[in-house]
C-alpha cells in the first residue's frame, strides 16, 4: 500500500515538470493539444492499454531521481522587425533621339539635312539617331557622303526601312547599327545603275559590285548575316545560303519584307537582318526605351534644302559679285546701294553654308567684324592700313570657315593641302577671281556710261555733297579742281581726305604720305577720286 502511494507522488512530480518544461518562452501557456485522433487526423492512433488481470500484483516501478530543477531565465521577447522599405529603381535614362527623314531621291538636300542634325545631335550629345527611310534609292556621290557623315556620330544609329529601302537606301542602312521594320517595309535591289535608271557597261557594274561588296562587308563586320545580305542584294550572281537553307538563288536580286528579314537561321538562331520591328518611330523607341523615357526631334526636308543646294553650287559667283559691289561702296562717299547689294550677296553665301549643314552662325558673325573694321579704315581712318588689312582677312576666313565641313568635337587640322580646305579654297579663288574680271571690265567698260557718271564718279568727287547741297558734274566738277590747293583732313597713306573750298574730297597721294593739317594741290584725278601732292615751303 506505502509503495503505491509512493509511486502515485512521484508520478505526480514528473507531470508537473513536463508540464513546467512545456511552456512557451513567453511566459503564457500554450493551450493543450487535443489528444484524440480526431484533433489531428494525420497522428498515429495510441497503442490501447493492456488490460490488468484483476488480483495481479502491479510491479513496483524503478524510484526515479528526480533532475535537479535549475533557474529559467525569462526570455526576451524578440525585438520587433520593421518591414523592410523596397529598394528604388534607378531611374531609366531619359533618351535623346533625333529623327531625319531620308524620302524620295537621294540627293544632296537629304545630304544636307542629315548633315546638320548629325551636328546638332553631337553637339547636344543624343543618344540615338534614327533615319526614317522611305526611299526609291539616288545618287551614288550623295549615298556616300550620307555613309561617311553616319560614321561622325558615335551613338546609336537606327534605320527605320519605314515602306521601302531600295538601292541606295539599302546601302546607307547597312552602316548603321540596327536596321528595324514596319510591318510592311521592304529592303533590297541594291544593283548600281545610272542616273536615269539603264544598266552600266558590264565592265564599269564588276568594277562597282566589287568595290560596293567590299566597303559593305567591312561595316558589316560582328553584325551577323548583314554582310552576306546587302551582298545578295547587289550582286545577282552571289547565292545566300546559311547551313542548308538557300535564302537566294544565283540569278536574282535579293530583296526582303519586314517578316523574311525578321526570320532567324543558324545556331544559334539569330535574325536574317532586322533588330525589330515597330508600325511607327513612337513604337520603335518604346520598344527599346519604355514609355516616356524618351524625347524625340523630328527634322523635316524643307524647300530651303532645295534652294541651299542649288545656291551652293553658284557661291563663288555669288562671292564675286558681293566683293565688287563692296568695292564700289567703299570707293563712294556715304552708305548706297552698291554695299546693300554686296551685304545681300554674302548673306545668300552663309545662308546656303547654313542650310547645307557646313557652318552655324559664327562665321557670319566673324565676317560682319571684319567688314566692320573695314568700314571704320575708310570712314574714320583713311589711311591706316592695319584696320582694312585686318577687316579683309577676317573676311576672306569666315567664307572659308562657312564652307568648311567642320563637325563638334573633332580636331580641325590647318592645312592647305586637306580635304577639309580644299573645297572652300577652291570656291574663295573661283571668287575673288570673278571679282577683279568684273571690276577690270567695270572699269574699262563703265565710265564711259550714264550710270557710271551718276552713280560712281559724282559720289566719290564729290564726296562732302551733304554740305554743299546738290553735287555737279562729276567730270567739270573734277577738271574745275585741277591746281587748286587744299588742306589734309585725314592722313593720307597714300589715301585719305582732303578739304578744298570748305568741302571735302576723297584724294590720293602719287608718292609718300601727308598728315592732318598738311597742304596739298590738286594734280590730276582718277575714277575714284583725286589725285594730290603735298606742298613743301
Amino acid at each position: 500500500m506505502l509503495g503505491r502511494i509512493r509511486c502515485l507522488f512521484i508520478a505526480g512530480l514528473l507531470a508537473a515538470g513536463l508540464a513546467v518544461a512545456a511552456e512557451p518562452a513567453s511566459g503564457k501557456p500554450e493551450p493543450a493539444a487535443a489528444a484524440s485522433p480526431a484533433a489531428d487526423p494525420k497522428a498515429a492512433p495510441a497503442a490501447p492499454a493492456k488490460a490488468v488481470p484483476a488480483g495481479a500484483q502491479v510491479a513496483p516501478a524503478a524510484e526515479a531521481v528526480p533532475a535537479p530543477l535549475l533557474p529559467t531565465t525569462a526570455a526576451k521577447p524578440a525585438p520587433s522587425i520593421l518591414p523592410a522599405t523596397p529598394a528604388r529603381a534607378a531611374p531609366a535614362k531619359h533618351a535623346l533621339a533625333y529623327v531625319v527623314p531620308v524620302r524620295d531621291q537621294i540627293a544632296k538636300p537629304v545630304l544636307y539635312i542629315l548633315r546638320r542634325g548629325l551636328k546638332e545631335a553631337i553637339a547636344r550629345q543624343a543618344d540615338v539617331v534614327i533615319l526614317d527611310m522611305e526611299t526609291p534609292g539616288g545618287a551614288l556621290d550623295v549615298t556616300f557622303d550620307i555613309m561617311a557623315a553616319l560614321g561622325k556620330f558615335h551613338g546609336l544609329t537606327i534605320t527605320f526601312v519605314n515602306k521601302e529601302a531600295v538601292s541606295a537606301g539599302a546601302f546607307i542602312s547597312a552602316t548603321t547599327e540596327e536596321i528595324w521594320f514596319a510591318p510592311e517595309g521592304v529592303i533590297g535591289a541594291a544593283a548600281p545603275v545610272t542616273s536615269t535608271g539603264q544598266d552600266i557597261d558590264e565592265t564599269m557594274k564588276l568594277k562597282v559590285v566589287s568595290y560596293l561588296k567590299a566597303r559593305i562587308r567591312a561595316m558589316s563586320e560582328g553584325k551577323g548575316y548583314r554582310g552576306q545580305v546587302i551582298s545578295a542584294m547587289i550582286d545577282k550572281d552571289f547565292e545566300l545560303k546559311i547551313g542548308d537553307a538557300v535564302i537566294k538563288p544565283k540569278g536574282e536580286l535579293l530583296s526582303l519584307t519586314a517578316t523574311e528579314a525578321s526570320k532567324t537561321y543558324g545556331d544559334p538562331k539569330q535574325p536574317l537582318l532586322a533588330a525589330g520591328i515597330a508600325k511607327s518611330i513612337d513604337d520603335l523607341l518604346r520598344q527599346k526605351y519604355g514609355a516616356g523615357n524618351f524625347d524625340a526631334v523630328h527634322l523635316e526636308v524643307t524647300w530651303s534644302e532645295q534652294l541651299a543646294a542649288w545656291l551652293n553650287g553658284i557661291a563663288p559667283i555669288l562671292m564675286g559679285i558681293g566683293m565688287v559691289c563692296l568695292f564700289i561702296e567703299f570707293k563712294t562717299p556715304g552708305f548706297g546701294i552698291f554695299g546693300i547689294l554686296g551685304i545681300a550677296f554674302f548673306a545668300i553665301v552663309f545662308l546656303g553654308q547654313y542650310v547645307a549643314g557646313f557652318s552655324g552662325h559664327e562665321p557670319a558673325i566673324l565676317f560682319a567684324i571684319g567688314l566692320l573694321l573695314l568700314l571704320l579704315e575708310v570712314f574714320f581712318f583713311p589711311g591706316m592700313g592695319i584696320m582694312a588689312v585686318g577687316g579683309v582677312a577676317l573676311m576672306l576666313g569666315s567664307l572659308v570657315w562657312a564652307m568648311a565641313d567642320i563637325w563638334p568635337n573633332e580636331p580641325v587640322t590647318i592645312s592647305v593641302s586637306g580635304e577639309l580646305f580644299l573645297r572652300p579654297l577652291i570656291n574663295l579663288g573661283a571668287g575673288i577671281g570673278l571679282a577683279v574680271v568684273l571690276g577690270a571690265l567695270l572699269l574699262r567698260f563703265m565710265p564711259k556710261g550714264w550710270l557710271w557718271d551718276r552713280m560712281v564718279l559724282q559720289a566719290a568727287v564729290a564726296a562732302p555733297a551733304q554740305v554743299s547741297g546738290k553735287a555737279p558734274e562729276a567730270a567739270d566738277e573734277a577738271q574745275s579742281l585741277l591746281g587748286k590747293q587744299g588742306v589734309v583732313v585725314t592722313p593720307l597713306r597714300p589715301a585719305g581726305e582732303v578739304e578744298i573750298d570748305g568741302r571735302r574730297y576723297q584724294a590720293q597721294l602719287e608718292l609718300g604720305s601727308a598728315p592732318a593739317g598738311a597742304a596739298v594741290v590738286v594734280v590730276g584725278r582718277t575714277d575714284f577720286g583725286l589725285k594730290v601732292e603735298r606742298l613743301t615751303t
